[in-house]
Protein backbone atom coordinates (compact mmCIF):
# COMPACT_ATOMS: atom_id res chain seq x y z
CA UNK A 1 0.00 0.00 0.00
CA UNK A 2 1.36 3.39 -0.96
CA UNK A 3 1.28 6.43 1.37
CA UNK A 4 -1.30 8.05 -0.89
CA UNK A 5 -3.57 5.01 -0.63
CA UNK A 6 -3.18 4.95 3.15
CA UNK A 7 -4.11 8.62 3.34
CA UNK A 8 -7.15 7.93 1.16
CA UNK A 9 -8.32 5.17 3.52
CA UNK A 10 -7.78 7.41 6.54
CA UNK A 11 -9.66 10.35 4.99
CA UNK A 12 -12.64 8.18 4.17
CA UNK A 13 -12.47 5.93 7.26
CA UNK A 14 -12.29 2.80 5.11
CA UNK A 15 -10.75 -0.64 5.73
CA UNK A 16 -7.84 -1.89 3.64
CA UNK A 17 -10.20 -4.32 1.93
CA UNK A 18 -11.73 -1.37 0.09
CA UNK A 19 -8.62 -1.09 -2.06
CA UNK A 20 -8.98 -4.67 -3.29
CA UNK A 21 -12.61 -4.11 -4.23
CA UNK A 22 -11.83 -0.76 -5.85
CA UNK A 23 -9.01 -2.26 -7.90
CA UNK A 24 -11.37 -4.98 -9.14
CA UNK A 25 -14.17 -2.65 -10.19
CA UNK A 26 -12.54 0.69 -10.95
CA UNK A 27 -9.28 -0.29 -12.67
CA UNK A 28 -11.03 -0.01 -16.08
CA UNK A 29 -11.79 3.62 -15.23
CA UNK A 30 -8.18 4.33 -14.30
CA UNK A 31 -6.96 2.77 -17.55
CA UNK A 32 -9.58 4.69 -19.50
CA UNK A 33 -8.72 8.07 -17.95
CA UNK A 34 -4.93 7.77 -17.70
CA UNK A 35 -4.41 9.36 -21.12
CA UNK A 36 -5.70 12.90 -21.45
CA UNK A 37 -6.02 15.07 -24.52
CA UNK A 38 -5.25 18.71 -25.13
CA UNK A 39 -7.89 19.90 -22.65
CA UNK A 40 -9.01 18.75 -19.20
CA UNK A 41 -11.43 15.83 -19.07
CA UNK A 42 -14.63 16.49 -17.09
CA UNK A 43 -16.08 13.34 -15.51
CA UNK A 44 -19.52 13.34 -13.88
CA UNK A 45 -20.52 10.90 -11.12
CA UNK A 46 -24.21 10.37 -10.38
CA UNK A 47 -25.60 8.41 -7.46
CA UNK A 48 -28.27 8.74 -4.80
CA UNK A 49 -27.40 10.00 -1.34
CA UNK A 50 -24.96 7.71 0.44
CA UNK A 51 -24.08 5.69 -2.66
CA UNK A 52 -20.35 6.46 -2.47
CA UNK A 53 -19.96 9.27 -5.01
CA UNK A 54 -17.50 11.34 -3.02
CA UNK A 55 -15.47 8.23 -2.10
CA UNK A 56 -15.21 7.22 -5.76
CA UNK A 57 -14.26 10.76 -6.76
CA UNK A 58 -11.50 10.80 -4.12
CA UNK A 59 -10.30 7.34 -5.19
CA UNK A 60 -10.07 8.32 -8.85
CA UNK A 61 -8.19 11.52 -8.09
CA UNK A 62 -5.84 9.77 -5.66
CA UNK A 63 -4.95 6.91 -8.01
CA UNK A 64 -4.77 8.98 -11.20
CA UNK A 65 -2.35 11.30 -9.44
CA UNK A 66 -0.37 8.48 -7.80
CA UNK A 67 -0.02 6.21 -10.82
CA UNK A 68 -0.06 8.56 -13.78
CA UNK A 69 1.02 11.93 -12.34
CA UNK A 70 -2.22 13.55 -13.48
CA UNK A 71 -3.47 16.68 -11.76
CA UNK A 72 -7.03 15.93 -10.73
CA UNK A 73 -9.58 18.09 -8.90
CA UNK A 74 -12.76 16.76 -7.31
CA UNK A 75 -15.83 19.00 -7.14
CA UNK A 76 -19.18 18.29 -5.51
CA UNK A 77 -22.50 19.74 -6.61
CA UNK A 78 -23.30 19.98 -2.89
CA UNK A 79 -20.60 22.60 -2.46
CA UNK A 80 -22.43 24.93 -4.83
CA UNK A 81 -25.59 25.27 -2.76
CA UNK A 82 -27.03 28.72 -2.46
CA UNK A 83 -26.44 30.29 0.94
CA UNK A 84 -29.00 29.76 3.66
CA UNK A 85 -30.17 33.35 3.27
CA UNK A 86 -30.56 32.98 -0.50
CA UNK A 87 -32.67 29.84 -0.04
CA UNK A 88 -34.78 31.57 2.58
CA UNK A 89 -35.44 34.33 0.06
CA UNK A 90 -36.47 31.75 -2.54
CA UNK A 91 -38.79 30.19 0.02
CA UNK A 92 -40.42 33.55 0.66
CA UNK A 93 -40.82 34.54 -2.99
CA UNK A 94 -41.31 31.25 -4.89
CA UNK A 95 -42.20 28.31 -2.61
CA UNK A 96 -41.48 27.42 1.05
CA UNK A 97 -39.93 24.05 0.13
CA UNK A 98 -37.04 25.82 -1.60
CA UNK A 99 -35.62 26.66 1.82
CA UNK A 100 -34.42 23.03 1.93
CA UNK A 101 -31.15 22.48 0.10
CA UNK A 102 -30.77 19.79 -2.52
CA UNK A 103 -33.10 20.06 -5.48
CA UNK A 104 -32.45 22.01 -8.68
CA UNK A 105 -33.04 25.72 -8.01
CA UNK A 106 -31.05 25.57 -4.74
CA UNK A 107 -27.57 25.61 -6.34
CA UNK A 108 -25.48 28.47 -7.68
CA UNK A 109 -25.11 27.08 -11.20
CA UNK A 110 -23.28 30.11 -12.65
CA UNK A 111 -20.67 29.70 -9.89
CA UNK A 112 -20.31 25.99 -10.70
CA UNK A 113 -19.86 26.70 -14.40
CA UNK A 114 -17.40 29.50 -13.68
CA UNK A 115 -15.37 27.26 -11.37
CA UNK A 116 -15.16 24.44 -13.94
CA UNK A 117 -14.28 26.91 -16.70
CA UNK A 118 -11.48 28.47 -14.65
CA UNK A 119 -10.05 25.05 -13.84
CA UNK A 120 -10.29 24.00 -17.49
CA UNK A 121 -8.61 27.21 -18.65
CA UNK A 122 -5.77 26.98 -16.14
CA UNK A 123 -6.66 30.11 -14.17
CA UNK A 124 -3.99 31.42 -11.84
CA UNK A 125 -6.44 31.43 -8.93
CA UNK A 126 -9.56 29.23 -8.74
CA UNK A 127 -11.54 29.14 -5.51
CA UNK A 128 -13.05 25.71 -4.72
CA UNK A 129 -16.25 26.45 -2.76
CA UNK A 130 -17.19 24.24 0.19
CA UNK A 131 -20.54 23.87 1.95
CA UNK A 132 -20.79 23.13 5.66
CA UNK A 133 -23.78 20.79 6.00
CA UNK A 134 -23.60 20.84 9.79
CA UNK A 135 -24.41 24.57 9.62
CA UNK A 136 -26.47 24.35 6.43
CA UNK A 137 -24.49 27.21 4.92
CA UNK A 138 -21.50 27.96 2.70
CA UNK A 139 -18.06 27.99 4.28
CA UNK A 140 -16.15 31.30 4.39
CA UNK A 141 -13.83 31.73 1.41
CA UNK A 142 -10.85 31.96 3.73
CA UNK A 143 -11.43 28.31 4.71
CA UNK A 144 -11.72 27.06 1.12
CA UNK A 145 -9.04 25.59 -1.11
CA UNK A 146 -7.58 27.53 -4.01
CA UNK A 147 -6.15 25.92 -7.15
CA UNK A 148 -3.53 27.57 -9.32
CA UNK A 149 -2.82 26.62 -12.91
CA UNK A 150 -4.00 23.91 -15.27
CA UNK A 151 -5.49 20.55 -14.27
CA UNK A 152 -5.78 17.34 -16.27
CA UNK A 153 -9.06 15.94 -14.92
CA UNK A 154 -12.09 17.45 -13.19
CA UNK A 155 -14.35 14.99 -11.34
CA UNK A 156 -17.80 16.45 -10.64
CA UNK A 157 -20.08 14.41 -8.40
CA UNK A 158 -23.63 14.95 -7.21
CA UNK A 159 -26.93 13.22 -6.58
CA UNK A 160 -28.60 14.77 -9.65
CA UNK A 161 -25.55 15.22 -11.88
CA UNK A 162 -26.60 14.27 -15.40
CA UNK A 163 -30.31 14.03 -14.49
CA UNK A 164 -32.99 14.74 -17.09
CA UNK A 165 -36.23 16.72 -16.56
CA UNK A 166 -39.68 15.14 -16.58
CA UNK A 167 -42.71 15.83 -18.73
CA UNK A 168 -45.76 17.77 -17.51
CA UNK A 169 -47.66 14.50 -17.41
CA UNK A 170 -45.05 12.96 -15.11
CA UNK A 171 -45.24 15.96 -12.80
CA UNK A 172 -49.01 15.81 -12.46
CA UNK A 173 -49.27 13.11 -9.79
CA UNK A 174 -47.82 13.50 -6.29
CA UNK A 175 -45.24 10.85 -5.39
CA UNK A 176 -45.27 11.17 -1.60
CA UNK A 177 -46.92 12.97 1.31
CA UNK A 178 -44.52 15.89 1.01
CA UNK A 179 -45.73 16.66 -2.51
CA UNK A 180 -49.37 15.89 -1.73
CA UNK A 181 -49.52 18.06 1.38
CA UNK A 182 -47.00 20.84 0.70
CA UNK A 183 -47.00 21.06 -3.10
CA UNK A 184 -50.59 20.33 -4.10
CA UNK A 185 -50.48 23.18 -6.62
CA UNK A 186 -47.27 21.70 -8.17
CA UNK A 187 -45.43 25.05 -8.00
CA UNK A 188 -42.40 23.57 -6.25
CA UNK A 189 -41.94 20.50 -8.45
CA UNK A 190 -42.56 22.59 -11.59
CA UNK A 191 -39.98 25.17 -10.51
CA UNK A 192 -37.46 22.40 -9.82
CA UNK A 193 -38.16 20.73 -13.17
CA UNK A 194 -37.81 24.01 -15.06
CA UNK A 195 -34.43 24.64 -13.44
CA UNK A 196 -33.33 21.10 -14.29
CA UNK A 197 -34.36 21.55 -17.92
CA UNK A 198 -32.58 24.92 -18.15
CA UNK A 199 -29.30 25.95 -16.55
CA UNK A 200 -28.63 22.52 -15.05
CA UNK A 201 -28.58 20.96 -18.53
CA UNK A 202 -26.11 23.65 -19.58
CA UNK A 203 -23.91 22.60 -16.67
CA UNK A 204 -24.23 18.89 -17.45
CA UNK A 205 -23.38 19.56 -21.09
CA UNK A 206 -19.76 20.21 -20.04
CA UNK A 207 -19.40 16.59 -18.91
CA UNK A 208 -17.30 14.40 -21.18
CA UNK A 209 -18.41 11.19 -19.49
CA UNK A 210 -20.97 10.07 -16.90
CA UNK A 211 -20.48 7.40 -14.24
CA UNK A 212 -23.59 6.13 -12.43
CA UNK A 213 -23.69 4.36 -9.08
CA UNK A 214 -27.15 2.78 -9.30
CA UNK A 215 -28.95 2.10 -6.01
CA UNK A 216 -31.33 -0.87 -5.88
CA UNK A 217 -34.29 1.45 -5.20
CA UNK A 218 -35.21 4.72 -3.55
CA UNK A 219 -36.15 2.84 -0.38
CA UNK A 220 -32.48 2.07 0.30
CA UNK A 221 -31.60 5.76 0.32
CA UNK A 222 -33.11 6.39 3.77
CA UNK A 223 -30.74 3.95 5.49
CA UNK A 224 -27.76 5.29 3.57
CA UNK A 225 -28.64 8.86 4.49
CA UNK A 226 -29.13 7.96 8.16
CA UNK A 227 -25.65 6.44 8.16
CA UNK A 228 -24.22 9.66 6.69
CA UNK A 229 -25.78 11.78 9.45
CA UNK A 230 -24.48 9.47 12.17
CA UNK A 231 -20.98 9.69 10.71
CA UNK A 232 -21.22 13.48 10.63
CA UNK A 233 -22.33 13.57 14.27
CA UNK A 234 -19.42 11.29 15.26
CA UNK A 235 -16.92 13.32 13.25
CA UNK A 236 -17.89 16.56 14.98
CA UNK A 237 -17.34 14.90 18.35
CA UNK A 238 -16.32 17.37 21.00
CA UNK A 239 -16.91 20.27 18.62
CA UNK A 240 -20.62 19.46 18.56
CA UNK A 241 -21.98 22.66 20.04
CA UNK A 242 -25.55 23.64 19.33
CA UNK A 243 -24.36 25.67 16.34
CA UNK A 244 -22.40 22.78 14.85
CA UNK A 245 -25.28 20.32 15.28
CA UNK A 246 -28.01 22.61 13.97
CA UNK A 247 -27.83 21.05 10.50
CA UNK A 248 -27.67 17.39 11.61
CA UNK A 249 -30.98 15.53 11.27
CA UNK A 250 -32.87 12.91 13.24
CA UNK A 251 -34.34 9.82 11.57
CA UNK A 252 -37.76 11.43 11.16
CA UNK A 253 -36.19 14.57 9.72
CA UNK A 254 -34.20 12.46 7.25
CA UNK A 255 -37.37 10.72 6.09
CA UNK A 256 -38.95 14.11 5.41
CA UNK A 257 -35.75 15.46 3.87
CA UNK A 258 -35.17 12.69 1.33
CA UNK A 259 -38.75 13.01 0.12
CA UNK A 260 -37.51 16.17 -1.62
CA UNK A 261 -35.18 13.96 -3.68
CA UNK A 262 -37.54 11.11 -4.52
CA UNK A 263 -38.89 12.36 -7.84
CA UNK A 264 -35.57 13.00 -9.57
CA UNK A 265 -33.86 10.01 -7.94
CA UNK A 266 -36.50 7.53 -9.12
CA UNK A 267 -36.61 9.10 -12.57
CA UNK A 268 -32.83 8.80 -12.89
CA UNK A 269 -32.80 5.21 -11.61
CA UNK A 270 -35.19 4.37 -14.42
CA UNK A 271 -33.69 6.19 -17.38
CA UNK A 272 -30.03 7.01 -16.69
CA UNK A 273 -28.60 3.46 -16.88
CA UNK A 274 -29.22 3.52 -20.63
CA UNK A 275 -27.20 6.75 -21.00
CA UNK A 276 -24.34 6.37 -18.53
CA UNK A 277 -20.90 5.66 -19.95
CA UNK A 278 -20.04 3.55 -16.92
CA UNK A 279 -22.78 1.87 -14.87
CA UNK A 280 -22.19 0.28 -11.47
CA UNK A 281 -25.12 -1.55 -9.88
CA UNK A 282 -25.14 -1.60 -6.07
CA UNK A 283 -26.84 -3.88 -3.55
CA UNK A 284 -28.47 -2.76 -0.30
CA UNK A 285 -25.07 -2.70 1.43
CA UNK A 286 -23.63 -0.46 -1.30
CA UNK A 287 -21.50 -3.29 -2.65
CA UNK A 288 -21.05 -3.37 -6.41
CA UNK A 289 -22.65 -6.43 -7.94
CA UNK A 290 -22.30 -5.66 -11.65
CA UNK A 291 -20.86 -3.09 -14.02
CA UNK A 292 -20.96 -2.19 -17.70
CA UNK A 293 -18.93 0.21 -19.83
CA UNK A 294 -19.77 1.87 -23.14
Amino acid sequence: MTPAEQQFLTRNKLPESYLDSAEKWFSPLLEHYKTVGDRPLVIGINGSQGSGKSTLADYLCTLLSERYALRCVSLSLDDFYLTKLERQQLAATVHPLLATRGVPSTHDIPLAMETIAKLANGSADTLIPRFDKSRDDRMPEAQCERISGAVDIIVFEGWCVGAQPQTDEQLAESLNSLEAEQDADKIWRTTVNQALSGEYQELFDVLDELIMLQAPSFETVFNWRLEQEEKMRARLGDLASGEHLSGIMSASQISQFIAHYQRITEHSLGEMPQRANHLYKLDNQRQIVNCSHK
